[in-house]
């Protein structure tokens, strides 16, 4: 709805919640690890993050701010892209040169997609 932006902090295992209404950080909320890259789910029930340094995904309820699953994911996953119509999140894993395909229906992990060596960066193309 527009009303946060989230960033992961770097140094500690906690995520930044910014109000878009007056550009401040409204809270912060404890991970169980460095989080990286993160997406917000269509219907804007759940916030994804991705965190390297364990090989996981995290699922963040956003009407309570809380991680409500970690699930096992390639080696170290960077970005995320979530389908608009939200049924599928990809997630590049670089060490593994794999990316991450998660079911948001039941979330559970599907079968990785082989990408090469180094996969990073993710777009999503809407046409």
């Amino acid at each position: 709805d527009g009303k946060w932006v989230f960033t992961s902090d770097q140094n500690k295992p906690r995520l930044a919640v910014i109000d878009t209404s007056n550009n401040t950080v409204k809270s912060w909320v404890d991970l169980p690890d460095v989080a990286y890259g993160t997406a917000v789910t269509p219907d804007g029930k759940y916030l994804l993050l991705t965190q390297p340094k364990t090989s996981k995904v995290a699922v963040m309820d956003l009407s309570t701010m809380k991680v409500t699953k970690s699930l096992d994911a390639p080696n170290s996953p960077q970005e995320i892209v979530v389908q608009p119509d939200g049924k599928r999140a990809y997630i590049s894993c670089s060490a593994s040169g794999k990316v991450a395909v998660l079911d948001l229906q039941t979330m559970q992990m599907e079968s990785p997609i082989n990408a090469g060596k180094g996969v990073d960066g993710m777009a999503w193309d809407g046409q």
